[in-house]
């Protein structure tokens, strides 16, 4: 990112991204450039991210005394995970928690053989071998020109069926769509409001001419005249010291609330346009007879198609 383009600092805390774990590909985290202004915050498509959450399978691994250094790999990239460990997991490896968890009462609830077994679970949620599924989450920083991430919390992922996997590739994409690949909003003030809301009003009432009539297609200046009283309505302020300023005319406004209801409903996939030219002509996607032909069509030939049979081994 150009450091002109990149967004004051003071406005980071106005995107929600900012302070969510965000659930990037590998791939992005590794490209993602760093700020100029604060060290170890890093931006993609314009969001201010400093902690990730990955999901991936642990590639290898490096043990020390006092943390692990797994690589991930979520199958867009490799990245490296440093996991500090805790106070518990370095008495075990000590034996400073060790002794005899025997001692109880005879057939009853015996807290020191249950901290064991906790204690025992807990170390081998944290110590993982090659080939097994981790996730993690915690800061992103760069060390030595490598970007890594610093886990605050991490653990194996018990999932022989895959489901844990499959449930992250159909969550993440989602989230792409929805948030990350989305530009920042900047904020709304109440003017802004008010013109946002006159666009919503103007989208549901083409919606429901579309749905009433049953209109297969249409041009702008055919649906012009029903987003006329959203114009007539609007509140003109006056003030009795001031002269009136000129602003655009009340023609002009009504082809720019037109013009931006319909790109809200191509954005929705409401309406479209088979071919862009002068003479604009929108189809209305539910009653398009030849979409819904060519869509049948499709789905005809796929099925002919020999499938893909995946076998999950335990």
């Amino acid at each position: 990112m150009d450091p002109a383009e990149e967004p004051p600092s003071m406005l980071w805390g106005l995107d929600p991204i900012f302070s969510a774990f965000a659930r990037l590909y590998v791939r992005d985290i590794l490209h993602m450039t760093e700020s100029t202004q604060v060290p170890g915050i890093y931006f993609y498509n314009s969001h201010p991210i400093y902690k990730v959450d990955v999901l991936g399978t642990v590639v290898y691994k490096r043990e020390r005394e006092d943390f692990f250094c797994y690589g991930v790999d979520d199958g867009t990239g490799v990245i490296n995970c440093l996991c500090w460990k805790n106070d518990l997991l370095k008495e075990q490896e000590t034996g400073k928690s060790g002794g005899d968890c025997t001692i109880g009462a005879q057939g009853g609830f015996n807290p020191l053989a249950e901290l064991k077994k906790r204690k025992l679970a807990q170390q081998s949620r944290c110590r993982l071998e090659i080939g097994e599924l981790l996730r993690a989450r915690g800061p992103v920083k760069t060390s030595r020109q490598q970007r890594e991430i610093t886990a605050s919390t991490f653990y194996k992922v018990n999932d022989p069926v895959m489901a844990a996997q499959i449930a992250w590739m159909m969550e993440v994409p989602q989230l792409y769509k929805g948030c990350y690949d989305k530009p920042p909003r900047p904020q709304i003030h109440t003017s802004g409001a008010s013109a946002i809301s006159c666009v919503t009003r103007a989208t549901q009432i083409l919606k429901d001419f579309f749905k009433q009539r049953e209109v297969t297609r249409f041009r702008p200046y055919d649906v012009q005249d029903l987003l006329q009283p959203l114009i007539t309505s609007q509140p003109q302020p006056a003030s009795a010291e001031q002269e009136p300023v000129a602003g655009p005319s009340a023609g002009q406004q009504l082809r720019k609330l037109l013009k931006e209801a319909l790109q809200v409903l191509q954005d929705e996939g409401i309406v479209f346009r088979k071919v862009s030219s002068q003479n604009e002509v929108y189809h209305v996607t539910a009653q398009d007879k030849d979409l819904l032909i060519t869509i049948k069509d499709i789905i005809r030939e796929d099925s002919k198609r020999e499938k893909s049979v995946f076998l999950f081994c335990p």
